[in-house]
């Protein structure tokens, strides 16, 4: 396996990242808390196992982005001055890009044997603005405010719809 570049420190995995991110948020956390908070996110769907996180959380100490103590029985990880600069290059890297990397649902779909793309795409959406919708009602406090970011959600729909209807296969359609 070849060398991580040096323009690119972490691995694009998303269970690193997300750990880096809850070391920068909530400070020191262990393997098994950081599972929790997995899968009270994802409603018990993903609940990764000790073969996933720890060697997640090894590799942030191997890159210098987190360190490692003994608490105990438990090993408890914080992030490093180095793992906070990384997930600083990464969020603005994230938000020049705007969507935060590529879209694989095409991909996915193929993988999964789905012979019709468009009704996966479909379910995909419906899987978002469920999960908007579960946040607005778990989050009333939301930054933007539940009510401004439930707004903000439907103009985005709207002229989502508006682009759907303008574009060239519609027009061939009617």
């Amino acid at each position: 396996m070849p060398a991580p570049s040096p323009r690119r420190p972490l691995p694009g995995r998303l269970l690193g990242l997300y750990a880096l991110a809850t070391l920068d948020r909530e400070g020191s956390v262990y393997g098994y808390s950081l599972a929790e908070r997995i899968a009270t996110k994802t409603d018990g769907v993903w609940r990764p196992g000790p073969g996933a996180i720890y060697p997640a959380l090894q590799g942030l100490v191997a890159r210098g982005a987190a360190r490692v103590r003994k608490v105990g029985t438990r090993r408890v990880y914080s992030i490093t001055p180095h793992g906070r600069a990384v997930l600083r290059r990464i969020r603005r890297e994230m938000i020049h890009r705007q969507s935060g990397g590529p879209d694989l649902s095409l991909l996915w779909a193929e993988i999964g044997g789905r012979t019709d793309p468009g009704k996966f795409m479909i379910q995909h959406l419906r899987r978002h603005l469920d999960a908007l919708d579960a946040y607005l009602t778990q989050q009333p406090d939301a930054p933007l405010g539940s009510g401004r970011l439930r707004e903000a959600a439907i103009a985005e729909l709207g002229g989502a719809l508006e682009r759907l209807r303008a574009s060239p296969s519609a027009r061939r359609r009617a």
